[in-house]
């Protein structure tokens, strides 16, 4: 994973683990524990701050306690995560979140008695004599109990000679507070009868006679409730992931000795045999070794159709039985399922970070230090011109107040937590953040034929009976004969005969001829299959000819030493190929059709599914020469496919997508994963990390150009402190409800 900091060099045996940082309040915070972690001798860290959590890559020698010391150290805290064990049947996103409560529970408090304080120095008509006592005895618990959560996290930082955002907060509003407290003990103020006028900028005033009790109570509370819906949003945005993580089954009916004993999921193992009954979820992946039904994976991969699946189908952990009784033996358990596996993904993606938030981790790194010279700069700027000690205090104030990291911070995570939490819903696994600045360059698509166009397994299209004889009679016998092989071809035309003809015969003195076909007898005929007839009448011959030309497998059937018809086999295109096609067209891809099949059969699939370029007889070794080519030609390539032939080319182009459907060393290669095996998928994974980019940048021009705009207005005293406040804490909250529109890509 990509680091912000280049920490030393690594050895080529690293370890990895992830730790959950407490303590974070900013994207300061991020990245100071971000860089300690990287001074580590054998250290690459990255520390995200909407997540909280650190992904660290360490040498041998390097213990995990010793990077725990060192955040400890930094003035945070560091564990690794326990993993999930919610109650059964609770789902984790629903469960109450104690710090979220606890942060509710400051706001209400500090909101209640922030707002007549507030009210009052708004409005004069409302003040009454000695009303600044009040605003005193109301603001003093908002300051120092609301506010609490700052000042400790600043006297934290303090000590460990590092300022944060808390310390911009804590400063602002105690220097308020205490400004407030001179003038109502030792000024004016606090005579009977004080008057005052809330001002939207800073103008000349008489600072012994001077309160900013709304300004401290104020701020606090707004930037309680600012840090309250950027936690809640956070917690929103995270949901995808932790509701992935839920879908499993919480028990098992396992079968022990002929009877069905009830145990936990997590007892399961590799060979058990288990009952899935109607309604119920798989319990983990496996096949089917009894009964037959229809399978819902619409929770796991949005497939809204469910699937038929009978003896010897895989079935995936967390679907739903939408059928009949099943028995299934589990192949994986544990970690290695495709729902582990599925939320490994996303949750390594969420933990990374895309090559334009780096920028934002150096500047949030020295932004507070930067800040405070800005606000010291401004006190003596308005000092020595004005001579205004008031005006210049609360211009300062207002510097301090309005300044927010954590908008830039917050920019990248979020909407990385949407977009690859919605992606996940969707069947779209993103494995990085990297991945999504190759999604927005690519303007070529490779498409594997094999598996990924097509459906991989050869079917039964068309039949041809000669003029004397029934096309019924010559799919039950020429069906009948071909069951009784093994050949892919015979496989197909077999199961074609059954589905258009119905049962099919029994055959006797079956035999077959290598290289040539099959015979045998069935209903005392004497049947032959494949090519075994020296003449064909005429017209057969002509449609055996369009046939193969069309890229079809022509297979003759007979019998009594008479051809009687030809069934054309071939590798079925998938019903929903040329809509992605011309989807991939309209986000303004050039596809490729890349195959090692015989040119005729592959020109045949690419006109049914509107594809120009043609690419075949490619040795599976060839196809990463064919994308480096492509990629010499000044093109940006993305590929498509689903084999271990297409590992390499996957891992070879500059966008590797790999159907779910198929191997392990495809999907490992590919930089996004489609669960599903529909090729539409393949487009609205480019267009769903095409607007995760898009909300990304747009996140970061709002939060840079918020404070360009900001910083010069607090110092040009245009800026009450009060209004600053609010308008940092709302930076944050706009950033994160930005990033949670994602929800709703379709």
């Amino acid at each position: 994973m990509t680091s912000t900091t280049t920490g030393a060099p690594i050895a080529a045996e690293t370890s990895e683990v992830e730790l959950l940082i407490g303590g974070m309040t900013c994207a300061s915070c991020a990245a100071r524990v971000e860089r300690k972690l990287n001074r580590m001798d054998g250290v690459t860290a990255t520390v995200n701050y909407a997540t909280e959590k650190a992904k660290v890559s360490y040498a041998p020698g390097v213990q995990v306690a010793d990077l725990i010391a060192t955040v400890v150290k930094t003035g945070y805290t560091a564990e690794e995560p326990a993993p999930p064990q919610p109650e059964p049947g609770t789902p984790e996103a629903t469960t109450p979140d104690p710090e979220l409560a606890a942060l509710r529970h400051r706001l209400l408090v500090s909101a209640l008695l922030a707002a007549p304080v507030i009210l009052i120095a708004m409005i004069p008509a409302l003040q009454f004599d000695n009303w600044q006592w009040l605003s005193l005895t109301l603001a003093a618990p908002v300051v120092v109990w609301g506010g609490w959560p700052f000042h400790r996290a600043a006297w934290t930082n303090a000590r460990h000679g590092a300022a944060t955002m808390d310390t911009l907060v804590s400063v602002g509003t105690l220097a308020a507070f205490g400004w407030s407290l001179w003038a109502l003990f030792f000024g004016d103020a606090g005579m009977p009868g004080m008057r005052d006028e809330f001002r939207f900028t800073v103008s000349r005033m008489d600072g012994a006679s001077t309160i900013y009790l709304e300004v401290a109570a104020g701020v606090v509370a707004l930037i309680l409730l600012g840090r309250y819906l950027e936690a809640r949003s956070k917690r929103r945005a995270g949901a995808a992931l932790r509701a992935l993580m839920e879908l499993g089954a919480k028990d098992v009916a396992v079968l022990r000795g002929g009877r069905e004993v009830r145990v936990p999921v997590t007892q399961l193992a590799v060979g058990d045999r288990f009952v899935v009954r109607p309604g119920e979820k798989v319990a983990t992946d496996g096949v089917v070794v009894e009964g037959a039904s229809a399978i819902d994976a619409a929770l796991l991969t949005g497939e809204s159709v469910p699937v038929d699946v009978g003896v010897g189908d895989t079935v995936t952990g967390a679907t739903v039985n939408a059928g009949g009784r099943l028995a299934v033996e589990a192949t994986r358990v544990g970690a290695d399922t495709q729902l582990a596996r599925m939320a490994r993904l996303v949750e390594e993606a969420q933990n990374g970070k895309a090559e334009v938030q780096r920028l934002a981790d150096r500047i949030s790194a020295v932004f507070v230090p930067v800040v405070i010279l800005i606000a010291v700069a401004t006190f003596g700027a308005w000092l020595g011109v004005t001579g205004d000690g008031t005006a210049a205090f609360t211009a300062a104030v207002a510097v301090l107040i309005i300044a927010c990291p954590c908008a830039l911070g917050l920019a990248t995570p979020t909407a990385l937590m949407v977009g690859t939490g919605r992606g996940a819903q969707l069947g779209i696994l993103i494995k990085g953040p990297e991945v999504l600045e190759s999604t927005r360059r690519v303007d070529t698509v490779v498409l594997d034929k094999t598996g990924t166009v097509t459906t991989g397994r050869m079917t039964l299209q068309e039949v041809y009976a000669a003029e004397d004889t029934d096309e019924k009679d010559l799919l039950r016998l020429a069906g009948a004969l071909e069951h009784a092989s093994e050949h892919p071809v015979a496989r197909a035309v077999a199961a074609g005969a059954e589905e258009r003809a119905g049962t099919l015969p029994d055959v006797a003195d079956f035999e077959n001829v290598p290289g040539r076909g099959v015979r045998g007898r069935v209903e005392g005929r004497e049947v032959a299959v494949g090519r075994l007839f020296t003449d064909l009448p005429s017209e057969l011959a002509r449609v055996k000819e369009e046939v193969e030309r069309n890229g079809r497998t022509a297979v003759v059937a007979g019998w009594d030493g008479e051809a009687r018809g030809i069934l054309a086999v071939a590798d079925a295109v998938k019903e929903t190929s040329a809509e992605a096609v011309a989807e991939l067209r309209a986000l303004g891809l050039t596809p490729v059709l890349l195959t090692g099949d015989n040119r005729a059969v592959a020109e045949a699939v690419a006109r049914t599914v509107g594809i120009d370029e043609v690419i075949a007889e490619v040795l599976p070794e060839d196809k990463v020469d064919v994308v480096r080519r492509l990629r010499g030609e000044g093109r940006t390539v993305a590929m498509v496919g689903d084999g271990v032939n297409d590992a390499a080319a996957l891992a070879t182009a500059d966008l590797g997508l790999a159907m779910g459907t198929g191997t392990d060393a495809a999907i490992e290669a590919g930089d996004l994963t489609l669960v599903r095996g529909d090729l539409r998928v393949a487009a609205d994974a480019i267009r769903l990390s095409r607007r995760t980019l898009a909300t990304i940048k747009g996140n970061l021009v709002w939060a840079f150009g918020y404070n360009v705009a900001a910083l010069p207005l607090a110092a040009a005293g245009l800026l009450n402190p009060m209004i600053a406040g609010a308008a940092m804490a709302f930076s944050s909250v706009f950033v994160v409800t930005n990033s949670l529109r994602l929800r709703r890509f379709r």
